[in-house]
């Protein structure tokens, strides 16, 4: 299983974290400030790199029509697809696994707020096109939300969503994700090639039917385990994160060394095991493609909040090809140095 390190409460704890944060500040003082210039709502747009930021494609496939009532293993619940796809009603199938969901998680907030668990399920733990919450602090959630609503980071669906978001229910949902429990959620496999792929309409990567394969390039490619499963946004199914072969070697290199002055290594803000402390957020274990996002977020200055400026330097040398790399080794590493989401190649032992 995959636990993250609970947060003691306690002036104690205070202490270590802010102590923390500023030996944080200090190393990063060392690294030369770089002018990175934020976004605007007027200059934004989504970043031409289409395995990482997903635009379902124009011409879909033609698949066989999910109708009746679906189920997944170990649920009682039954839901029909339509009523899945409702993105101001989710399904909740183990509502037993965690508490009472708030109303703005299970039914959103009028407008434009949906039911935050249509992107990021019952269980916190998202798909690759959207963030992983569980365990995540809430007073860090709070903070990116207001970051949203301000205009100070933006990124797909969520700044739409939090401009009509209030306080009570951005609350009330950062309580409840930060209370989830942290899983193991994909498998981070080294390839060379990787299934022909398409995203369909509700921004799901997904096996191209009888499509066959493809070289991965310089790519991540993440698939749900079971395509069926993920469509049903089953909470118990996940993923397996497709890298290109030796980019976890690399992005360990970089992650725990800096890659001789490249960058500086990660466990100085995120703490020993990369699973967070205090409000900086946990990031090991986290979907690759979304880790990757973020890194190139904050080197192009989309993400331009308070607690970014810690970012800056950390990415400013970073090419694409770094932060895939990163990503990689990253995305296959629990919490507490358990053993690694990573499968190596079947030539590999």
């Amino acid at each position: 299983m995959f636990y993250a390190r609970p947060i003691e409460n306690g002036a104690g704890n205070s202490a270590r974290w802010f102590l923390r944060v500023g030996i944080c500040a200090s190393v990063l003082a060392f690294i030369p400030i770089f002018p990175i210039e934020a976004q605007s709502p007027q200059q934004w747009k989504l970043p031409d790199i289409p395995w990482a930021f997903p635009v379902r494609d124009k011409v879909q496939p033609v698949i066989d029509v999910r109708s009746g009532l679906m189920h997944v293993p170990g649920s009682t619940k039954s839901y029909t697809q339509d009523k899945i796809d409702d993105l101001v009603n989710p399904p909740d199938w183990f509502p037993e696994e965690h508490a009472p969901m708030p109303r703005v998680v299970l039914h959103g907030g009028g407008g434009a707020v949906l039911g935050c668990a249509s992107c990021h399920l019952g269980s916190g733990l998202g798909h690759p096109e959207s963030a992983n919450l569980a365990g995540v602090s809430a007073a860090y959630i709070l903070r990116q939300l207001a970051d949203f609503k301000n205009g100070a980071r933006f990124g797909e669906a969520m700044p739409e969503v939090s401009k009509n978001l209030t306080d009570e229910d951005a609350r009330q949902a950062s309580q409840w994700f930060a209370g989830l429990e942290p899983k193991i959620w994909q498998t981070v496999v080294e390839t060379d090639r990787v299934p022909k792929t398409f995203i369909n309409q509700h921004l799901m990567r997904m096996p191209l039917p009888n499509g066959g394969d493809e070289p991965i390039g310089n790519r991540i490619i993440e698939l749900p385990q079971d395509p069926d499963r993920a469509e049903s946004r089953d909470p118990h199914s996940g993923f397996i994160a497709y890298v290109p072969a030796g980019s976890v070697a690399k992005g360990k290199e970089l992650v725990t060394t800096g890659g001789s002055g490249k960058t500086i290594t990660c466990v100085i803000c995120h703490g020993p095991s990369l699973g967070g402390l205090g409000e900086v957020p946990p990031i090991a274990g986290h979907s690759p493609m979304y880790l990757f996002r973020q890194l190139y977020y904050f080197k192009d200055g989309s993400r331009a909040g308070s607690m970014s400026a810690l970012m800056k330097g950390v990415v400013f040398r970073l090419t694409q090809d770094d932060m895939l790399a990163i990503a990689a080794y990253v995305g296959s590493l629990p919490p507490h140095g358990e053993e690694n989401q990573f499968a190596p190649p079947p030539n590999q032992k």
